[in-house]
């Protein structure tokens, strides 16, 4: 085994080393500006702040370069990856993504990447900032309860992955080892109001979607790139309800944008929004008035916008599905002034009657798994809420309200008043065809959630207890009842 993994090793590097020379290669020459940003003088010496997503260190104002020491952790943790869903993430600095790193183009950086002593494997990192083997990589195999250090000179500005290229790459990077570092150009960056991370990944767990319990990877799956989870920042609801994230209406708002993969590519779009600036693939290329930008395995870009009216803005991959059943969806929430002359709202709904119709089929997967250990109702509104607001929020709106002729309401509604048991199957089982709540008529399709028993039994003691419904208590064996 050793033999094996040493010749792994050997392979992985000679492929980076042939990735640098390439990459080298197909470069323009350098140009003057280039010249004098490497020569200028080096001055003082910083150690580096790292933030966790969705924050991002302060801009970088000093105009000249400097010894910047940056130290990172890795540490091997269990986390939750969706509520009452555990999985054993592989980190750098304790979170998913890993701690955000921000230096400027010139900076010599000195950098320490610690391996705690808790770590069951030995990890490394290849940072695509860096010009040199492997990133880093051949530098830094640290083993539990080990420091490396080796030192870099920011040459290329731009928004960069890192990773982890320990053998084998793929299940390392799938166990949430990526994170980002930006190289600021000598000059800064153009003035915003607002910095946010967002790191996509994907994940492969021996369990479905929701299926709760601690997970485990499946190599299987992510060799045939069938992820369960699609995730923006390691979690389901990372970037939703409390989490989400806040702007004025007015202000100028820059997401760094990042894709760990290991396997899929990006399709981010912000819903409500138009970006006003793009820099694909996180370079020096500017594009304007972009919808959806793609952002490729092991690559970024940066997107920004000016928020113009007040809306709940919804983050997604539009590859629509990973959205709204495998995670990745955040929320971006603008408050302030309304300008009706830049979007109305609804200004008039009327009958019509078209020709034609569609029948959905709704895929059969079952989740019966039960918790290990019952909640208590406290926790279970607790849970309910998260997948609430993750899962049913976008329909049913966050005050529970629906949208009118569309998604009937949560609130006050008398549809489940007297018998719970209507909830439960409506969203054990979907609900196609007219349906009357609160005196108002509906036909449309709700399709049934992939969700464990556990996890109905919250979201629906959540929604009975709120909205103004009158309360109530769903256990799993009520819905096992059902299934």
């Amino acid at each position: 085994m050793k033999k094996i993994a040493k010749t792994a090793m050997v392979v992985a590097s000679a492929l980076f080393l042939s990735c640098v020379i390439t990459s080298c290669s197909n470069n323009e020459a350098p140009t003057k500006e280039n010249s004098e940003a490497i020569s200028d003088k080096m001055e003082g010496e910083e150690i580096a702040v790292l933030t966790d997503a969705p924050n991002v260190p302060a801009p970088i104002t000093r105009k000249h370069p400097t010894k910047m020491i940056v130290n990172l952790e890795v540490i091997e943790k269990e986390m939750e990856m969706m509520d009452g869903v555990k999985y054993n993430f592989w980190t750098f600095g304790g979170s998913v993504p890993g701690k955000f790193i921000r230096v400027r183009e010139g900076d010599f950086v000195e950098f320490h990447l610690k391996n705690n002593a808790s770590s069951k494997l030995p990890h490394n990192i290849d940072l695509h900032a860096v010009s040199g083997q492997g990133g880093g990589a051949a530098a830094t195999m640290t083993s539990p309860g080990h420091e490396t250090q080796f030192s870099f000179t920011a040459l290329n500005p731009g928004l960069y992955i890192y990773h982890c290229a320990t053998a084998p790459v793929g299940m390392h990077i799938a166990n949430g080892m990526y994170g980002m570092i930006l190289v600021e150009p000598k000059e800064g960056m153009p003035k915003v109001d607002k910095e946010f991370y967002v790191c996509q990944g994907d994940f492969y767990t021996k369990g479905a979607y929701g299926e709760e319990g601690l997970q485990q990877f499946n190599m299987e799956k992510a060799l045939k790139e069938e992820p369960d989870y699609v995730l923006f920042n390691g979690k389901v609801g990372s970037l939703t309800g409390e989490k989400a994230l806040k702007a004025k209406v007015g202000e100028t708002v820059r997401l760094f944008v990042g894709n760990g993969g290991p396997n899929l590519v990006s399709s981010f779009h912000v819903i409500g929004e138009i970006f006003d600036n793009v820099y694909p693939e996180g370079g020096s290329t500017l594009n304007h008035n972009v919808q959806t930008t793609l952002v490729p395995a092991g690559g970024s870009a940066i997107t920004e916008f000016k928020c113009d009216v007040p809306a709940t803005l919804i983050l997604v991959d539009h590859s629509i599905f990973r959205t709204f059943n495998k995670g990745t969806l955040g929320m971006l929430k603008v408050e302030g002034a309304e300008n009706k002359s830049i979007y109305s709202g609804q200004q008039d709904d009327r009958i019509y009657q078209g020709e034609g119709g569609a029948v959905q089929t709704m895929p059969e997967d079952p989740s019966t798994n039960v918790p290990s250990k019952p909640l208590t109702k406290e926790e279970k509104m607790t849970q309910g809420k998260n997948i609430f607001e993750s899962t049913c929020q976008a329909c049913h709106q966050s005050d529970g309200k629906g949208i009118p002729k569309a998604f009937p309401p949560l609130a006050s509604s008398d549809y489940f008043k007297t018998d719970k048991n209507k909830a439960i199957t409506a969203v054990l089982h979907g609900l196609s065809g007219k349906v009357t709540v609160n005196g108002q008529t509906f036909d449309g399709v709700m399709p049934k959630q992939t969700l464990s028993d556990g996890q109905i039994a919250s979201v629906i003691t959540y929604v009975l207890n709120s909205f103004g419904n009158k309360g109530g208590d769903v256990t799993p064996a009520d819905v096992k009842k059902l299934r």
